[in-house]
């Protein structure tokens, strides 16, 4: 039998979101319903409410969650119910030529539930990345379902689920950091401090940095920056230079997704450095970079998408990381607030007030 729950939803481009009952099915063969416990405000889900991913309102928002797994349909063998599951966003196909190669981080083809979840007036819901979390239970593919170590708090847990995992991700597996190397951040809000997070994690010996807002400078010293420079009130690019030999940062990670910060981590980060974009641009924008400069300081120029992370591998890890007392998940946490208080969430967000607002149910 369907069940009937609440849920956040966005009906229309720019309109405050709304509280509404949402008809969720039994889940069919390959997938699961379950009951979610925490789920993180990310500005993902901001674009999904300003019309910036798609216009397949009404969207059920929400996807950066963690709860239990209730049921599961035919075909089901990765959970069972009763398991302690953060939400993820790849479920991998296993068969599109991504995954063929070895490289199931890229996979094409990710899994999503079939059936869809409805307004009690038979309107069709677009879940959020597939997943639809701002809601008490979600029917969501199997595959997208990551069992973790249940004594690790749901409020954490569902972190991983896209922000912290984005950044962690960004500096370890895509950028590749390693012992002793340097390492600038651009942009310290949720994104951008679990990057300084993973570069601490991975032996950084300098992790600098950079944004406009002193009290995200003071956050990204808590999760490991060594360095900060305020933008505003210095040049960045002389700043890096200045604290690693005058060389520039062997890894610069462009955290915000804006082309002249783009501009600033091509220009800070040393000969045959790389540049990591996990910052979202919009769609309108453009950049010029000088060609013989692509070509004369070498290195790379990557995208992270979802931290190029594998759940099955990472999830597990970076929780045991943290019961281990080694990743300060908790830091991440600003707030822990209801179902009716996204909306103003988002507001908070907006203004810099959070690193993440995490609804509890």
């Amino acid at each position: 039998m369907s069940q009937e729950v609440r849920g956040i939803i966005a009906t229309a481009k720019g309109e405050p979101v709304t509280l509404e009952t949402i008809v969720v099915p039994d889940p069919g063969p390959g997938e699961a319903v379950v009951a979610i416990q925490a789920c993180g405000v990310c500005h993902t889900d901001l674009h999904y409410r300003e019309g910036g991913i798609n216009d397949e309102f009404p969207f059920l928002l929400g996807h950066e969650a963690a709860g239990l797994v209730e049921a599961v349909g035919e075909g089901v063998t990765n959970v069972i119910p009763g398991d302690f599951v953060i939400l993820n966003w790849r479920a991998v196909c296993g068969s599109c030529r991504a995954c063929k190669r070895g490289q199931p981080q890229y996979c094409f083809d990710t899994h999503n539930a079939q059936q869809k979840m409805t307004l009690t007036d038979g309107r069709e819901l677009s879940p959020a990345l597939g997943i639809g979390a701002f809601c008490e239970k979600t029917l969501v593919h199997s595959g997208q379902c990551t069992k973790v170590n249940p004594e690790a708090p749901a409020t954490v847990a569902g972190l991983l689920g896209c922000g912290v995992m984005a950044g962690i991700g960004a500096a370890i597996n895509t950028g590749g950091v390693s012992r002793g190397q340097s390492v600038a951040v651009f942009g310290c809000g949720g994104v951008g401090d679990a990057a300084i997070a993973g570069a601490r994690l991975a032996g950084a010996s300098k992790i600098i940095a950079i944004d406009i807002d002193d009290r995200k400078l003071e956050w990204a010293q808590q999760f490991g920056a060594t360095h900060v420079v305020n933008s505003k009130n210095a040049d960045p690019v002389e700043f890096i230079r200045s604290v690693t030999d005058g060389n520039g940062a062997d890894l610069c990670i462009e955290a915000i997704g804006h082309p002249e910060v783009y501009k600033q981590c091509f220009e800070a980060r040393d000969l045959a450095g790389t540049v990591v974009l996990v910052g979202v641009p919009s769609p309108e924008m453009t950049i010029e970079l000088p060609y013989i400069d692509i070509f004369g300081r070498g290195g790379a120029l990557k995208s992270s998408w979802y931290g190029d992370c594998l759940p099955e591998r990472d999830f597990p890890m970076l929780i045991d990381l943290y019961l281990q007392g080694r990743l300060d998940l908790g830091g991440f946490v600003s707030e822990t607030i209801k179902l009716d208080g996204v909306e103003e969430a988002f507001h908070k967000m907006e203004r810099g007030d959070v690193l993440r607002s995490v609804v509890v149910l």
